[in-house]
């Protein structure tokens, strides 16, 4: 249930995520930003646009590769998507060869999050 915020000429919605909690990522892959355009594509055909439990993704190139930068509605949402579409995307890209190493995910706390489009004020 959403709570009503009028900052503005059309009410918001405050959506509630379960427990008030959102889960933020940002991960560094220090590979070509090809393989992230390749696995983005790749996804998309998979999984399509419609993400359970995601709310946000960027992805951009850096100097030593690129960044993708997630906010989910929860850590179970996060690691259920990168186990069944992710992974296994990941592992037909490398097509036998040895996927790049891929540091751990810095998790960051989401204090807010604001998608216009989306109507989503939290």
């Amino acid at each position: 249930m959403g709570v009503q915020v009028t900052a503005g000429p059309d009410p918001v919605v405050s959506h509630d995520l379960g427990r008030g909690l959102m889960y933020g990522v940002v991960t560094e892959v220090p590979a070509p930003v090809e393989l992230y355009d390749a696995a983005h594509a790749a996804v998309g055909r998979r999984a399509g646009a419609k993400i359970d439990g995601l709310l946000v993704h960027v992805g951009r190139r850096t100097s030593s590769g690129f960044q993708v930068i997630e906010v989910w509605e929860s850590r179970e949402h996060f690691d259920r998507y990168n186990r069944e579409v992710v992974g296994p995307v990941m592992a037909d890209l490398a097509q036998g060869q040895a996927a790049p190493a891929v540091p751990r995910p810095v998790e960051f706390d989401v204090r807010g999050l604001v998608i216009p489009a989306a109507n989503l004020y939290h």
